[in-house]
């Protein structure tokens, strides 16, 4: 009866698997709003009615997408940390500002992969839908308080604008996440990927202007 029980739930845990990363695909591609539940069971290759036996709605299958995304960020981040860690019990220190532009780099490149879930409109039924899901919100609270730390630990070294809040900083890494530059770009088919992060992490951290630039204020 446990080895039953346990190949069942193995299936099962290879059929949600299967849902989410169809779901993970398409809100990529498609975004939330042109995404249909049809399409995700078609892209996870099950029925519709095998899909709703496991989620109940679009707005829970979509949850389930972003869930997944955040853990994969919270990987990230903290491995990152576990690596500065190590390197300053060695004397090589990484600086807060190098470990920004590196989640900078890995939001980019999985966006690249078309691995990354469109963000939902600040009005829209699934962000509604995710503010009120406590897995959700405990992922992504955690993430922006270890960027968070980050952010002033580079603010103090001098490395980011003391002078801006915390939160603008934390919402403008959150962004390239999304960013519809590297989208375009990679759409042209002009440039390689190594390129397209390159130039957006460079304008995210030290601008556009170039150094010979005057002060408007001037």
């Amino acid at each position: 009866m446990n080895a039953r029980s346990s190949i069942k739930e193995q299936i099962q845990r290879v059929r949600v698997e299967a849902i989410v990363t169809a779901v993970n695909r398409l809100l990529a591609t498609k975004g939330y709003d042109a995404m249909t539940v049809d399409q995700v069971a078609a892209e996870a290759g099950m029925a519709k009615a095998s899909l709703y036996k496991l989620f109940t709605s679009k707005e829970e299958l979509a949850a389930a997408a972003m869930v997944g995304v955040l853990d994969r960020a919270l990987a990230f981040v903290d491995e990152l940390r576990k690596q500065a860690q190590d390197a300053a019990e060695a004397g090589q220190p990484i600086t807060a500002i190098d470990q920004l532009k590196s989640v900078v780099r890995w939001t980019m490149d999985t966006q690249l992969q078309g691995e990354m879930p469109s963000l939902p409109a600040q009005n829209s039924s699934l962000s509604a839908s995710l503010q009120s899901n406590d897995e959700y919100m405990d992922r992504l609270i955690a993430l922006s308080n270890r960027l968070s730390t980050w952010i002033i630990e580079a603010q103090t070294a001098g490395s980011l604008q003391s002078g801006l809040p915390v939160e603008l900083v934390l919402y403008t890494l959150f962004a390239r996440a999304c960013d519809p530059v590297v989208s375009l770009l990679k759409e042209s088919g002009q440039y390689t990927h190594e390129q397209i992060i390159e130039w957006v992490s460079s304008t995210t951290f030290d601008g556009l202007a170039g150094s010979g630039r005057t002060s408007l204020a001037q």
